[in-house]
């Protein structure tokens, strides 16, 4: 049977004169949990600018210059003169439409998502216009089905280190919660994937391994509190919630008791454990939205009982599809493709299932670096990074891809590039793509524990520092063509009238460098790249350059090291072709070229920001803050531009013996010296010292990261080049 529409109308008469009144009535079913949410929000704003909405249900009289928000199935009186079916034929889900009729403004949806992302609209319109009066006749229909935040937990975590532990407390309190689901709402970001070694003993007593979880039943039951808050909160907002692990995996409580291997444990036991825990998740979770798998690290990837792929489908189908079949009601899945080796496999498993909805699989794109050439280049499918077309051709039916754009490249540094993120959006939408993930694995957006305790810090958590990353991507996921004037009025609204296009542009020209570095700087799992850091703490692949004396990118690596961008030609090969006289290609780049663009970007954008800094005083808090960053991604673009220079210099010497090629060289790295100066001088007073890279098998020098910490390291170019022969 088709189901019926769920219709939302807003209704707004005498438009002239209504909407400047400083008392506005708004009548709505106020039984709607999620659109009472908007209208809350929409209240609140209203009374900050000293206007009062007035709230009533739809049974109170209606009077002329209201505000109406009606839902209807069946039954569209009174408005069936004015609205028919077709005004929603052209509604997607989250979808809603502005239009005026007759002196009245609608807003239309499908359910009741669009309706909050509608009213959420016109709160915005209301921060800038202080009325309604010119909303315009529009369709808004999102552009992904899926936009989703990676939110790695710090409890069973997948990476163990203080830049975890330190999450702890925080990652419990409801009200950061509140905050950034509130943030996630706004940027238009509609699910929250948590992710944990192995979530189930932190959310259930099993009833069958009670010996699973250390908890006592008093404490599991303030477990339980926390993630039915959680998961209600999120749903209000119209945001899905996922519980994703790394598959093969038992707490060592379980391990113990129960005379099994924590990790890669193949026995009846583990299995029988992992699917009853997944069915009394389900069961005990009403508001969760879905589970989701992984493969590889505990599938037997990297120990000596290797699984082929079949195996590992084979167990995910008796654990987890089981698990979720025998639940009292349907959820989504989400099967990470991760060193699946054989999409044949999955699809048969997926096909098996028969879900109710399409099952999520999410592609590493560009690995754990997709912040770099929107080009995809190599997913993490296979050890070697190959791409498998067969995840997608034919074109699956009863799944759908969303690409992972992980950030494991900056994690102290805000960043907000649109353009990048408009080209990837326009390189990568597919028809078998209905999705993004973004987020991090090494770095929890909670405590801003690199910041220093200054008056400019007017932040509390890490992701509201880094506001511009969450808005560029949520608003562009949602709506590709939002344009610059929207970022431009974000950064007024905090910082005042004439800052916004400045600053806009500004972050723009900066937010390049890691882009650019990634793009040249070939890397594949997690720790073989840190761009602001200039670290490769693991090498990506065999090399002989790379330099275990420290985590950071010598001369002689970015010399030798391949690109991941196919159209970037590398130093060592920019090199060879110059000395056999070859040609470069037009649609190639090469290093100098790419050292122009690099420091032409950086002064621009140093330029752009030096009358904003004259209008700052004590009193400017953040701002300040913003613009050093902007300064610091700055001075490390023209770090980047003098160093590939240098690189391209040396190696030239080294090919030719030309004495002077290695004197300019010596030079571009002493001026790397000065740059890399300006950039201590720009977060020597405001940041920690922070242990977010892995530098654990290198000396107590790495133990934490600073850009001041690795001054030695630019000195030690230039003794490098002074020694080439």
């Amino acid at each position: 049977m088709k189901k019926p529409y769920l219709f939302i109308i807003l209704f707004v008469v005498n438009i002239s004169s209504g909407y400047c009144n400083d008392r506005i009535s708004l009548a709505y079913n106020t039984q709607l949990e999620q659109v009472s949410f908007a209208v809350n929000n929409l209240k609140s704003d209203m009374f900050y600018e000293g206007k009062q909405l007035e709230v009533k249900s739809l049974t109170d009289s209606i009077r002329t210059g209201d505000l109406v928000v009606l839902i209807k199935s069946d039954n569209r009186s009174p408005f069936e003169s004015l609205i028919t079916e077709g005004d929603f034929e052209n509604l997607n889900s989250e979808g809603y439409r502005f239009k005026r009729l007759n002196g009245m403004l609608f807003i239309l949806a499908s359910e009741q998502n669009g309706a909050v992302y509608g009213l959420l609209e016109l709160k915005e319109h209301f921060e800038l216009e202080g009325d309604f009066n010119e909303i315009k006749d529009k369709v808004v229909n999102p552009a992904f089905e899926y936009r989703i935040v990676k939110f790695n937990l710090p409890w069973s975590p997948y990476r163990l280190s203080k830049a975890t532990e330190v999450h702890t407390h925080i990652s419990r309190d409801i009200g950061f919660w509140e905050k950034f689901l509130d943030m996630m709402v706004e940027n238009r970001l509609n699910v929250l994937s948590l992710w944990n070694n192995h979530p189930f003993p932190y959310m259930i007593i099993s009833e069958n391994y009670p010996k699973a979880s250390s908890f006592s039943k008093e404490e599991m039951q303030e477990w339980k509190i926390f993630w039915k808050t959680l998961f209600r909160m999120a749903k209000i907002r119209g945001i899905q919630t996922f519980v994703i692990n790394w598959n093969i995996v038992v707490s060592p409580e379980f391990a113990e008791a129960y005379g099994v291997e924590e990790y890669n444990d193949l026995s009846d036991v583990v299995k029988n454990y992992t699917k009853e825990s997944v069915t009394q998740v389900i069961n005990e979770y009403e508001d969760l939205t879905g589970i989701g798998v992984t493969l590889a690290d505990w599938m037997g990837n990297f120990g000596e009982e290797e699984m082929t792929p079949q195996k590992r489908e084979d167990w995910i189908e008796e654990t987890f599809v089981a698990g979720m079949k025998d639940a009292n009601r349907p959820v989504k899945f989400i099967h990470r493709s991760v060193l699946a080796g054989d999409p044949i496999a999955m699809r048969e498993l997926i096909d098996r299932a028969d879900l109710q909805e399409p099952a999520l699989v999410e592609i590493k794109f560009n690995w754990s670096h997709g912040h770099s050439t929107p080009k995809l280049a190599i997913t993490h499918d296979y050890h070697s990074g190959e791409l498998d077309e067969r995840f997608w051709n034919p074109a699956p039916k009863n799944y759908k891809i969303q690409w992972m754009v992980r950030n494991e490249d900056f994690f102290i540094l805000r960043w907000g590039q649109p353009d990048f993120i408009r080209s990837h959006i326009k390189e990568n939408s597919k028809d078998f793509v209905n999705g993004y993930f973004i987020g991090s694995e090494g770095y929890i957006p909670a405590m801003d524990y690199s910041h220093k305790p200054f008056s400019i810090k007017t932040w509390q958590y890490a992701f509201e520092k880094q506001w511009m990353f969450y808005k560029t991507w949520g608003r562009l996921l949602f709506q590709p063509d939002t344009p610059d004037t929207y970022f431009i009025n974000q950064f007024e609204k905090r910082y005042g009238k004439g800052k916004g296009h400045p600053l806009l542009e500004a972050y723009k020209l900066s937010s390049n460098m890691p882009l650019r570095l990634a793009s040249f700087y070939r890397s594949t799992w997690d720790y073989t790249l840190y761009s602001e850091g200039f670290i490769e703490a693991e090498p990506s692949s065999r090399t002989k350059w790379f330099d275990r004396s420290s985590p950071f990118i010598s001369i002689d690596e970015l010399i030798n090291h391949e690109t991941l961008d196919p159209n970037m030609v590398s130093i060592v090969d920019f090199s060879n072709k110059t000395k056999n006289k070859e040609k470069i290609e037009s649609n190639q780049i090469s290093p100098l070229a790419l050292a122009d663009a690099s420091e032409n970007d950086s002064r621009k954008a140093l330029d752009l920001i030096k009358p904003i800094y004259t209008q700052t005083n004590e009193f400017s808090g953040a701002l300040i803050s913003e613009l050093d960053d902007i300064s610091t991604w700055s001075y490390l673009g023209i770090y980047f531009a003098d160093k590939l220079r240098a690189g391209v210099a040396l190696q030239d010497f080294r090919n030719s013996g030309d004495i002077e090629k290695k004197k300019l060289a010596i030079q571009l790295l002493e001026n790397c010296l000065d740059h890399w100066d300006q950039v201590i001088k720009f977060t020597k007073n405001r940041y920690n010292p922070t242990p977010h890279v892995s530098t654990q098998r290198y000396g107590d020098n790495f133990q934490e990261f600073s850009w001041e910490l690795l001054r030695p390291q630019v000195e030690r170019d230039i003794q490098i080049a002074v020694d080439s022969k």
